[in-house]
């Protein structure tokens, strides 16, 4: 019988289907200290953000059965691959799933930082009245620019354009001729946009994407949304950003640490702050299980 290991949670409608499938699953996390040698007794592991799938990890996984690591999310900078490749183990992930989700909340900061709804409901909750602070921006008619327009940034390309915003956009991969948005370099993008949002992955071999020659590079007054991953962005560019009014704005799920220790940048009246929730949708987490399942299925040929 197949084993699975789903070391930070699955949705539980998938795992009824894994179990109906004849595959045996374990739904509990094992600590990253021992999470090694108990992997011998699996033939796949199923992860999120929380478990680091490290060389350390694998080489103490050595002689055992692990076939096979799902991660129940877009990225896999939590997982080796490198590592995992030279030991026979597939790497495998659910890029469809969570896109539209994380598009939203993109969309979601960008919404709260231009009208002033982070901080605006925080100081109605003390007793102000700031009707005359809050002036804010509308989206309609200001230009977008969306850095890495994989799924994540075609689905909020949809979005912004539905709500009157120009689209622009640059990607590793150069133009994509099916796009009906301008392709720009990543400098020209820099400096034609009244928003700025990531879509990218951490690369730790070139470090942060954004730092502060990118952002003096920026408009004055831009701003910026992180949905992607923390150490793309310089946080401590970044607030210097904010106070220099460089930076109107921030939006950021995702953090250099998480949890995030940097209060400076959590509560700060112009950043909206989410714990990493881009794809805590219950429509996404649905979609991520069904993926997640199907993975598991097709490669054990059941």
């Amino acid at each position: 019988m197949i084993r699975v290991l789903t070391n930070d949670g699955l949705e539980a409608t998938a795992i009824e289907n894994l179990k109906a499938a004849g595959i045996e699953v374990v739904n509990e996390h094992i600590d990253q200290d021992k999470l090694g040698e108990a992997l011998k007794e699996f033939d796949a592991l199923v992860v999120r953000s929380a478990t680091k799938v490290t060389k350390e990890v694998l080489d103490k996984e050595e002689g055992g059965k692990l076939k096979l690591v799902v991660r129940a999310g877009v990225g896999i900078d939590n997982i080796d691959v490198v590592a995992a490749d030279e030991k026979g183990v597939t790497v495998k992930n659910t890029p469809n799933a969570s896109s539209g989700s994380v598009a939203e909340l993109a969309l979601a900061h960008m919404f709260a930082v231009a009208r002033f709804v982070n901080i605006a409901n925080v100081t109605m909750r003390d007793g102000e009245w700031n009707k005359k602070k809050y002036e804010g921006i509308e989206l309609s008619g200001k230009t977008l620019g969306i850095v890495g327009m994989g799924r994540i940034g075609r689905s909020l390309g949809a979005k912004a354009t539905a709500l009157g915003m120009k689209v622009v956009y640059t990607d590793l991969f150069g133009k994509q001729d099916s796009l009906v948005y301008d392709f720009l370099s990543m400098e020209e993008l820099f400096k034609a946009s009244d928003f700025i949002s990531l879509h990218v992955p951490y690369d730790k071999t070139k470090g942060s994407l954004i730092g502060k020659k990118e952002f003096d590079l920026m408009k004055d007054g831009v701003y910026l949304i992180n949905c992607a991953r923390g150490k793309v962005v310089n946080e401590k560019a970044l607030l210097e950003a904010l106070e220099s009014g460089k930076v109107a704005g921030a939006g950021v799920d995702v953090f250099e640490q998480e949890p995030t220790l940097n209060e400076a940048l959590v509560k700060h009246p112009r950043v909206s702050v989410t714990p990493h929730i881009g794809a805590s949708t219950k429509e996404a987490q649905n979609r991520i299980g069904e993926e997640v399942v199907s993975t598991i299925r097709t490669f054990f040929n059941i």
